[in-house]
């Protein structure tokens, strides 16, 4: 009688880690071993989504109605009901965090119209990739015959996921999510908590296959993929992975340039009886995902800024020659006009002195008919009656006041929000010319500034002279 002992009867085991920044291989064991990838799958089917949401073919919000043949595929799954209907982003979230095989099944549904059609696609994917020796036979990964995979073809498929769709990366590191119908976590949680700077990727298992797990971690701008086939257990497989990803990063350099992969050229349409209807369709995609990228703060166009700074100074001229007109109005012979002296000053009001010495003789009241000190000429364009508006924000030093005003010019443009009450100040001192803006109240110059920093413009608030 044979004796079988658990080595015996275990699955192969394979190892792979690169540097993902320039796919350098940095280990592999039995890479280029054919063996069940089981939930690894799962990569692919989610590749191709983000591919599908890309071009157009389907969007996140994409209502998707669950077949018999989903709703029936065993565990790990979220118990999606035939005939429901659920939106795309909520089962792209269940085949990523809860490695839900209803989900896989629907989603390759609802891009290709059938699970055949889609491990089709998946297959062709996985050729434009590079996966040389990889063959699907369906979306979730679960042991079916001819359905294979190797350590080196899932790590390449990892490090595409990571650089041809980065924002959709994060969900891979999500310790729970909503999934629509319930809140799912992690299958990967012990070790995204347990290994610094892991985020992502996928795990798998399976009877056949054992405890599989593609793991992608940072540190330090340095970047590691390992890639595990027949762990023993989900513990004994994050410490190989651990260990791998630890060898990796002592043997990746600390910079090297970063050398993305190709991405493989989009075909449009589908394999099967419906092919000419889903290529008509997607020759009809959009050219940008429906998922748009963060807006980025619009520079205002130089046209504006011209005709704004030729307004500005066209106004300080006027102001300028109604000033001189009132200067010689001034000088002409003027008819005697009554004298009217103010009120008396409260007593006990105090007021700045000239100089420290004490004068005993009262002060004299000045009339209408004396002359004020010349103080100069300022020209503003707006004042604010306001009560408590003493503060104002500091946008920088330059070197000319030219280009303080026009930087003072291009922000008040940009926060017209809370900057559309404030005075335009330029101060100049001996280390340059001092970008300001004032007449503000403490809580808009706080707020002014940490909507400025927020978009990564230089800013500082300025409080009333003590």
């Amino acid at each position: 009688m044979a004796v079988f002992t658990d080595g015996a009867r275990a699955a192969p085991q394979a190892a792979m880690v690169i540097d993902a920044r320039t796919g350098e291989v940095l280990h592999a064991r039995n890479a280029d071993t054919r063996l069940h990838p089981a939930s690894l799958t799962k990569m692919m089917t989610l590749y191709i989504a983000f591919e599908a949401i890309e071009h157009g073919e389907i969007s996140l919000d994409s209502l998707v109605t669950i077949s018999k043949k989903a709703a029936s595929e065993p565990p790990s799954k979220l118990g999606l009901r035939p005939g429901q209907k659920i939106k795309l982003r909520y089962l792209i979230r269940g085949a990523a965090v809860k490695s839900a095989n209803d989900a896989a099944t629907a989603i390759g549904e609802a891009i290709e119209g059938s699970e055949a059609a889609f491990a089709r696609r998946m297959n062709r994917t996985a050729k434009a990739l590079g996966m040389s020796r990889t063959t699907f036979r369906n979306a979730h990964g679960l042991t079916e015959e001819g359905h294979l995979s190797t350590a080196r073809d899932m790590t390449t498929l990892g490090r595409h996921l990571f650089y041809d769709y980065p924002e959709y990366y994060n969900l891979f590191s999500r310790q729970t999510t909503d999934a629509g119908i319930r809140t799912v976590s992690n299958t990967n949680r012990r070790f995204l908590s347990s290994y610094r700077g892991a985020d992502g990727i996928k795990t798998g298992y399976t009877r056949a296959a054992g405890f599989n797990l593609v793991a992608s971690a940072e540190r330090g701008g340095e970047r590691i993929i390992a890639t595990v086939f027949g762990g023993r257990s989900s513990a004994a497989r994050n410490a190989q992975v651990a260990e791998l990803l630890d060898l990796g990063f002592q043997r990746a350099p600390s910079r090297v340039a970063v050398r993305k992969p190709a991405k493989p050229v989009y075909v449009a349409g589908a394999d099967g009886p419906d092919a000419a209807g889903r290529t008509s369709r997607a020759s009809m995609a959009l050219t940008a995902s429906p998922r748009p990228p963060r807006r980025p703060i619009p520079e205002p166009p130089e046209t504006l800024l011209a005709a704004v700074a030729e307004s500005v100074e066209t106004a300080l001229e006027a102001a300028h020659a109604e000033l001189a007109t009132g200067a010689m109005a001034d000088a002409a012979p003027k008819a005697n006009v009554p004298t009217i002296s103010p009120r008396p000053r409260p007593e006990g009001l105090m007021v700045a002195a000239a100089s420290t010495a004490v004068d005993p003789t009262p002060p004299s009241i000045p009339t209408m008919t004396t002359a004020p000190a010349d103080t100069g000429q300022e020209v503003v364009t707006r004042l604010s009656s306001s009560g408590g508006r003493h503060w104002g924000i500091n946008v920088g030093r330059y070197g000319s006041r030219y280009k303080a005003e026009r930087v003072l010019l291009k922000t008040a443009l940009q926060e017209l929000g809370t900057l559309d009450l404030a005075l335009r100040k330029v101060v100049q001192n001996r280390r340059g010319f001092e970008a300001n803006f004032v007449g503000m109240t403490e809580e808009e110059a706080a707020l002014a500034c940490r909507r400025l920093q927020s978009h990564g413009t230089e800013c500082i608030t300025i409080g009333p002279r003590s």
